[in-house]
């Protein structure tokens, strides 16, 4: 039997949505997703999963890193463009 094998892409339309944060638009998971990813790790604590059950919740991992990582690519950015604004606003001052 060939094991499952679970994409971070396969939840790009309803595992992901946008949420407001301090005037950032940032990715997270969904609530639904959140709670499965949940059980999944609760299966892992007690030793339970199945080898599919193993794949899904290493591809959710997947799309948490990369999420996390847009995520603090785009405050990067917003830090930069805060500190521009910031920099451009006291050179007008003077």
């Amino acid at each position: 039997m060939t094991p499952a094998v679970f994409k971070p892409s396969s939840w790009l339309e309803n595992g992901i949505q946008i949420q407001k944060v301090n005037n950032l638009n940032l990715f997270k998971l969904t609530d639904a997703l959140q709670a499965r990813m949940q059980e999944l790790v609760n299966g892992k604590t007690s030793d339970s999963l199945t080898l599919e059950e193993a794949a899904e919740l290493e591809a959710i991992g997947e799309l948490v890193i990369i999420i996390s990582y847009i995520n603090g690519m785009i405050a990067s950015e917003a830090q930069k463009s805060q500190e521009t604004e910031n920099w451009e606003q006291r050179i007008e001052k003077n």
